[in-house]
């Protein structure tokens, strides 16, 4: 009985504290408003990513050889490659959830991607490498977001990447997170739905794009770096 009493009051001091969080940060005007502009920014962006994916399909050309692929048999990863992404997202969500002062700079970041992956992908139009894993799932959203030709760069290697550089200063997360990285980019190769250079350019291109969101959005940079305790009651 003392351990369930002791546990329940352990859960209300976390909601507590998370309440707390809630209600301090949303009493800021300038959170509001960042968190207004963050969220319509990214959803913009999963807009254009999904109209650029289906442009980039459509006029998908031909397939190209590659020095990992062209040496090495597919593998069956659609498991990893769709679930890997659905976990990743959560673990994510998980992060912003419990500390709201986080939201609006990682959803600028994020917005920001997926708008630059977006005109990549319009660029050139490679098709898919010939023999490659086919994901085992018809729901269509699914195959919209994965059975495209949206190649260049990859988005799977790129977003865990993005968000290792911004939890940096948390050492935990930063390693997860290029774990991550590394294990979508070996994910994709072995089912052969990326080239060599898509997984590979995308460490640079994010590094790139964590730059430009410091430059342009250094307020929620700041709030996403600031303790809670820092923030004023009102």
């Amino acid at each position: 009985m003392d351990t369930v009493s002791r546990g329940t009051a352990m859960v209300r001091e976390r909601c507590s504290v998370y309440a707390n969080r809630y209600k301090t940060i949303w009493s800021l005007r300038r959170f509001r408003l960042a968190l207004s502009g963050a969220v319509l920014l990214f959803l913009a962006s999963i807009v254009a990513n999904a109209f650029a994916g289906a442009y980039a399909t459509e006029k998908a050309s031909n397939s190209v050889s590659d020095i990992i692929l062209s040496n090495t048999r597919v593998y069956d990863v659609d498991g990893a490659f769709v679930y890997g992404v659905l976990a990743l997202v959560v673990f994510i969500l998980i992060l912003l959830f419990t500390h709201p002062k986080r939201i609006p700079f990682v959803l600028y970041s994020l917005g920001l991607f997926f708008f630059i992956r977006s005109i990549f992908m319009t660029l050139t139009h490679l098709a898919l490498y010939p023999v490659h894993a086919i994901p085992d799932f018809q729901n269509s959203f699914i195959l919209m977001l994965f059975g495209g030709s949206d190649q260049f760069f990859s988005g799977h290697t790129g977003t865990p990447f993005l968000m290792a550089l911004l939890f940096w200063n948390e050492k935990w997360l930063r390693y997860i997170f290029i774990l991550w990285s590394i294990f979508f980019g070996v994910v994709v190769l072995l089912g052969h739905l990326h080239y060599s250079i898509d997984v590979f350019a995308a460490f640079f291109i994010t590094y790139g794009i964590y730059h430009i969101a410091l430059k342009f959005f250094p307020k929620e940079y700041a709030m996403f770096m600031r303790d809670e305790a820092a923030y004023p009651a009102k």
